[in-house]
């Protein structure tokens, strides 16, 4: 794999980067159809697909980066961006919305200093709108990666994200103390 691939990354990230693309070459053929898996094992691994994955992908495919980029934005499970460690998704369904789901967005955009689609600068949080989880009983509802939070107020969702803080805050001072 050409070195001018890997020069946009940030230093720490090249030697992972450079064994995801080692991986998916004994994995992959390079063929047309294997496309979406390959985007998608990037994804998982770095959580967005940088540029530089999407060249790399174009030049183990031998498709025009276009195609790549094409087929990458067409399909809404991808992301251009990285993302927190933990990803907020709003609902802005019509219960939700009746329940002030526009008010707890607003109040965890105004906590976190961030706007829908952006990362916090500690990296720890992703705000993300959804139409509808279909969990409308339980409205406003929040889906903080896996979990589901519902019957949400402002207070609650705050003392939920400090929650998840201090938990960050206390499994980091664990694993420094440990080395």
């Amino acid at each position: 794999m050409e070195e001018a691939i890997y020069k946009k990354f940030p230093e720490e990230k090249v030697e992972e980067i450079e064994s995801l693309f080692t991986e998916i070459g004994k994995e992959f053929k390079g063929k047309a159809e294997e496309l979406i898996p390959m985007l998608q094992r990037v994804q998982k691994r770095l959580g967005y697909l940088p540029e530089q994955a999407l060249l790399a992908i174009a030049r183990m495919t031998g498709l025009p980066a276009a195609k790549i980029y094409g087929t990458a934005t067409f399909y809404a499970q991808f992301r251009f961006q990285p993302v927190g460690k933990y990803i907020i998704r709003v609902c802005r369904g019509t219960a939700c919305h009746v329940k002030g789901s526009d008010r707890l967005l607003n109040t965890i955009e105004e906590y976190l200093q961030v706007s829908p689609g952006q990362m916090t600068s500690d990296g720890l949080f992703t705000i993300e709108t959804v139409a509808c989880f279909g969990s409308c009983a339980l409205a406003p509802v929040l889906v903080i990666n896996d979990s589901v939070y519902g019957s949400l107020n402002r207070s609650k969702a705050l003392k939920l994200l400090d929650e998840i803080r201090e938990r960050e805050r206390s499994s980091s001072r664990h694993s420094t103390q440990g080395n």
